[in-house]
């Protein structure tokens, strides 16, 4: 999270332990990290439900994974295909 907002692990850990309410600067960058709206997020609006649960800590590893030059995405897509394919295997 600390990564994708651009902050430290000890700014987040300080608003989700100490703090009720984030700084204003941070919101749109929490919300976007969150997959949510910044109403949704300081409870405005009532989070929409989703269809299937995501897991937000994949989908976050994914959107830093497209950040990545092209040779170390296709070489991540290589290690997840092999996986992939041995779970296929295995069932």
């Amino acid at each position: 999270m600390a990564d994708e907002i651009g902050s430290t692990r000890r700014v987040i850990a300080y608003y989700e332990t100490e703090s009720d309410h984030p700084p204003a600067n941070l919101l749109v960058d929490l919300a976007k990290a969150l997959n949510v709206t910044t109403d949704e997020l300081l409870g405005v609006k009532p989070v929409k439900q989703k269809a299937a649960k995501t897991d937000n800590r994949l989908q976050r590893r994914f959107q830093q994974i497209e950040k990545l030059p092209a040779k170390e995405r296709r070489q991540l897509v290589q290690v997840i295909d092999t996986f992939l394919k041995a779970a296929q295997v295995a069932t």
